[in-house]
């Protein structure tokens, strides 16, 4: 099996390097295509404005002066044209990729262009606690049985999946949940300062939102109990049922 690695924390991230350790318990052909630099909250941006470089790290490993999706893209479409991996592995991120997250996540972009182009994928996740260092023991310990599980089970074609692993020690797991994603209460500000010449400017914290949520059975909620959390997301964004309101309202079909 082929495996390719890609994330948005860059080519250097802790959480890559525990990646490709998760990726060799599988298999002995790991491939990583990675930002040359930290890209989180990019979403599924895709660089149309200037040329792209690629940079060879060391032999199979790449780093790419653009996005989690241009990284797909030119490992996909030309690095990798000629024998496509099986499987895509994005991640580990530094940091939860839960409810609303998987609009903003670079991650979980990454994973959803592996998927348009064809390749199964699996976006990986740790929860951070703010101020504390990140449990990567706890991703390495259960990923590569859960990665396996997963690709026994299957899913279609035009869906991925998203995998976070809680903030606790491996011991301290208490299973796993597959559940919806859900969405936080809204919270925070954001921050407003004067530079030096006393004009603003504005700050965008990491998470405008807080983790709480009313409802139970989701990402948000699990995660918070120390579940690890697994959410099967499908690329097609229609809603259905408003469709065919529509359809009666403002066409003949």
């Amino acid at each position: 099996m082929r495996i390719l690695i890609s994330n948005d924390d860059s080519i250097n991230a802790p959480g890559i390097k525990v990646l490709e350790k998760i990726a060799h318990t599988m298999s002995d052909d790991v491939w990583v295509v990675a930002p040359e630099v930290e890209h989180s909250g990019a979403g599924h941006s895709l660089t149309l404005g200037r040329p792209l470089r690629v940079r060879k790290v060391s032999e199979k490993r790449f780093a790419i002066d653009g996005t989690p999706t241009d990284c797909m893209q030119i490992a996909l479409k030309r690095l990798l044209k000629d024998h496509k991996p099986d499987l895509v592995l994005s991640g580990v991120n530094n940091g939860a990729n839960l409810g609303e997250d998987i609009t903003y996540s670079g991650t979980i972009a990454a994973a959803m262009e592996a998927t348009i182009l064809g390749v199964p994928s699996i976006a990986l996740s740790q929860l951070v606690k703010s101020g504390q260092h990140a449990k990567w023991g706890t991703a390495e310990h259960w990923a590569p049985g859960l990665i396996t599980q997963l690709l026994k089970a299957g899913w279609p074609e035009d869906v991925l999946i998203n995998l976070n692993f809680p903030n606790a020690i491996t011991d301290s797991v208490k299973g796993v949940r597959v559940v919806k994603h859900g969405r936080r209460h809204e919270q925070g500000d954001i921050t407003k300062w004067l530079d030096p010449r006393g004009e603003p400017f504005y700050w965008i914290a990491s998470s405008i939102r807080g983790e709480q949520t009313d409802e139970p059975d989701t990402d948000l909620a699990c995660a918070s109990d120390n579940y690890i959390t697994i959410t099967p997301l499908h690329l097609d964004l229609t809603h259905y049922d408003t469709l065919k309101k529509l359809k009666k309202v403002l066409t003949d079909g």
